[in-house]
């Protein structure tokens, strides 16, 4: 889902680790630290149709693709780790790369083993166009694969495109 107000764009997405979109290496070879988690997904937005006059939500539509890469060392995934975080997203209209930390805020809601963490990205990379921007994340990781949870995030991807800027 994309919102416009004069030069500033805001996307939301969901991201879901999925098999049929694996990383990409070359993504996590850029990231300014050693990776030691590597993660493909894909991007999804709501889909929506009207009832009876209201929209009601109908299920989601792919609209791209990530690599996302962080470096983990504390497999206990103790709450208020700081995990730095690097990932690429493929959107309809370009790529987009951020970079900076996670803090991990549970690692046993709503069970043991599921991870749930935050944060707050800087734009490194974006395409033609837009000038810079931030991405935060609620994300669910599940390295157990525990049945019931999937890996993935809701994102919000906030950035300006170049026209209208006051140049100084």
């Amino acid at each position: 889902m994309r919102l416009q107000s004069g030069n500033e764009w805001v996307y939301a997405f969901r991201s879901q680790e999925d098999a049929a979109s694996p990383p990409d290496p070359a993504v996590c070879a850029a990231a300014p630290f050693e990776p030691t988690v590597k993660l493909g997904a894909g991007l999804y937005v709501p889909v929506h149709r009207v009832v009876e006059g209201r929209s009601v939500a109908d299920g989601y539509e792919q609209v791209g693709t990530a690599t996302a890469c962080f470096r983990l060392t504390d497999r206990t995934f103790a709450p208020g780790t700081r995990v730095p975080f690097y990932a690429r997203f493929l959107l309809p209209v370009g790529a987009f790369t951020a970079s900076g930390e996670c803090t991990l805020v549970s690692n046993d809601q709503p069970q043991a083993g599921v991870v749930l963490a935050g944060g707050a990205l800087k734009l490194v990379e974006v395409p033609p166009g837009f000038v810079g921007g931030v991405l935060s994340n609620l994300s669910v990781f599940n390295p157990l694969k525990l049945p019931g949870f999937a890996t993935g995030s809701y994102y919000t991807l906030y950035t300006f495109r170049s026209e209208g800027l006051a140049r100084p």
